[in-house]
Formats: C-alpha cells, structure tokens, sequence
C-alpha cells in the first residue's frame, strides 16, 4: 500500500516539469485579444503587394542595396507623412491642427487609422477627410497595432511617391516644434542626429540630405527581455529570431520609405509575431517587431532611439506616465525637448485629454516658438 502511494506522489512530481514545458503545445492560449482573421490577412496581403508594386516603379525614388534610402531628383518636395494610430477621438487634434496652419501643404500627409469598433470622431480641419478605409480592429498588446501600423504606411506608399520619412504617432502624442522645425531636422539638417557622422557641402545636395536613417528606438539589453521573448513558448521565434537578435524599442517612431517598404514587405518575421502569448503580462508585440525586424535588415540604416519623449517614471500596467493639466507649462516642454540623441525631441507622449486647453495658450508663444 505504502509502495503505491510513494508511486503514484513520485509519479506526479515528475510529471509537474514536465507538464510544465509542454503546457503552452498543448492548452490553448488565453490571449484577451480575438486573432487576426483570414480574411483580415488577406485584405492586408492584397494591399502591402499593391503598395509594394506601386513603389517599385515610381521613377521618383531609387533604391539602393546600401544601408539608406538616396534621393536624386530636385524637381519635387520630400514629404513628411504622419500616420496616427488611434482607438478614441484625436484629442489633440486642435493643437495639431495649429502645427499644420503654418506648413507648406506640399510638404505633408496626414493618415488615421481609427479603430471602427471605436466610437472615433472625426475632427474637423486637415484631419477632416485624413482617416483610411481599410481600417480594422485593434487591441493593446497584440500583434493587431502591428497590422494597423502597417496598413498605414502601405497606404501612404500608395498614396503619394515623395512621401519620405513617415512618422507614426497615437492619439496622445503632442508636437514639440514647430512644423519647419521638424521638417528641417529630418530633411536637411546635418548635425540634427548626434549620431550621425555627416560633415561638409558633400552630405547635402539641393539643400537636401543625401542619405537618411530612420529614428526608431532599438534595445538590445533589458531585464524583460527574456520574458517577452518566451512569451509565446520558449522556442516560438525559432529559428528565424533567436534571443540574442530579438529587440525592443517603442512603437512610436519615425522611420525612411525605404524602411515601410521592408515592413510592408516582411512575411518571415511577421509570421512569428503574430503567433499568440501565453504571457499576456509580457506580451507586447508592437514593441518589439520593428526594432527586430529593422535590426536585423539594416542595423546601420537606424540610429537605435526615437524621437518621441515618453516618461517611464511612475509607469502603470505598462503605460508611461501621464501629464496632467496642472503640469503643462513653459518649462516643461523645455524639459521634453532635451535629449542626449538628437538637437531636441520632436513629439512626446502621454498627456491627458484635458491637457489640450493649457497646451493651445502656449502654442504659439511657447510650442511653436523655435
């Protein structure tokens, strides 16, 4: 009798790591999030393969096997899209709205991707008629930010050849600069990036940068790292993203036409990412799927940090801090623009709507100011 039951205790500690490791294979995942349907997939297939064959013979940009993107006509102006990405009404479009007043129309685009199971509003303005209409579902902290970001860089290559950089923001980010201010810095400036080692009249041709780099924020060292990368099953990413070239970064940034089009194109690592976790705490695959993927095509193409501040201090359930009214003022912003990377930061993030009336007094005296 003694025997049996040692047995069958013996039997049931072995059986715990077992059962364990191979939990994830054989019990479905709890994920919040519904998965991204076939036919959603396909809509998105159909586009990125548009998107892609449409900049293959635009005459505009030439593409070379190097690490940048090269620019070789001066008869159009370079653009600057700004793709935002959002699940509730823009609550800062007003304050957008005065970045776009002084702008030259032909420098700029602007894309929405509004959730359309989100009762989203659409503002009046430039943002009036600016939201696309493959627009799908999303969910925080799944691989549908990533379809969504996607689908609004295929939409604006597909829109409009000279768009050049395209910066992707949500519905919290706010400007920092004025729109010549940023424009300058990523088209023609030469010694905006700290990083860069441009120098002399050569790096620049018709008042314009010859070679770019994308400003996307790339971690290749983390406490969480691990975590997030067995999140889906200790060897899921394998054997296309092994750990050591698996990278986080922020879901905001601003990147070349040259890098959307190796986005868009991208089927092997994407077919990684989207698989569901297991981990729903450590799931959060917009954060992770561009630097990887940027990383591993064209590690000298980027300069490793974004352009969009975000405070980590007090950070909640995986969000930032959030500025309140009462903190808005001169100095802050002056506080948001400081960094270690670049001239300045270009948009920070994540301020609560109520924000929006504090932040119009000092637009213009203040924000737009340069």
């Amino acid at each position: 009798m003694f025997t049996t039951q040692f047995l069958l205790v013996f039997s049931l500690l072995l059986s715990l790591p077992i059962l364990f490791l191979l939990a994830p294979r054989i019990f479905p995942p709890h994920n919040p999030s519904i998965p991204i349907s076939p036919s959603d997939e396909q809509d998105d297939l159909d586009l990125f393969r548009k998107a892609t064959a449409v900049a293959a013979s635009s005459s505009f940009v030439t593409h070379y096997p190097s690490a940048h993107a090269h620019f070789t006509f001066k008869s159009k102006k370079l653009k600057i899209a700004f793709l935002f990405l959002t699940n509730t009404d823009l609550f800062f479009a007003p304050l957008w709205e005065q970045f776009f007043k002084s702008a030259d129309k032909n420098l700029f685009n602007i894309y929405v991707h509004a959730d359309p199971y989100s009762n989203v509003t659409k503002p009046k303005g430039v943002f009036s008629s600016q939201f696309i209409r493959n627009a799908k579902r999303t969910y925080r902290a799944s691989p549908t930010l990533i379809s969504a970001t996607r689908r609004l860089l295929a939409t604006a290559i597909l829109d409009d050849p000279t768009n050049t950089f395209f910066a992707v923001l949500s519905q919290y980010c706010i400007p920092l600069h004025s729109f010549k201010y940023v424009y300058d810095s990523l088209i023609s400036s030469k010694s905006f990036d700290f990083s860069s080692s441009e120098s002399g009249p050569e790096s620049t041709q018709y008042n314009v940068k010859i070679e770019y780099k994308s400003f996307v924020e790339i971690i290749s060292k983390e406490r969480r790292l691990w975590k997030r990368y067995v999140a889906r099953g200790r060897y899921a990413m394998m054997p296309e993203v092994p750990f050591e070239k698996f990278r986080g970064g922020s879901q905001f940034f601003v990147i070349t036409r040259r890098h959307a089009l190796m986005v868009i194109e991208d089927r092997r690592l994407w077919n990684k990412f989207k698989q569901p976790c297991y981990r729903e705490d450590e799931c959060y695959p917009e954060e992770h799927y561009f630097p990887t993927l940027l990383s591993m095509q064209d590690p000298k193409g980027c300069t490793k940090y974004t352009l969009t501040r975000v405070n980590w201090t007090g950070t909640r359930n995986g969000h930032p801090y959030t500025y309140k009214a009462s903190e808005i003022s001169p100095v802050l912003i002056q506080e948001l623009r400081k960094s270690n990377y670049s001239s300045s930061y270009l948009f920070a993030r994540k301020f609560e709507p109520n924000c929006l009336k504090p932040l119009m007094k000092i637009a213009d005296e203040v924000i737009f100011q340069d």
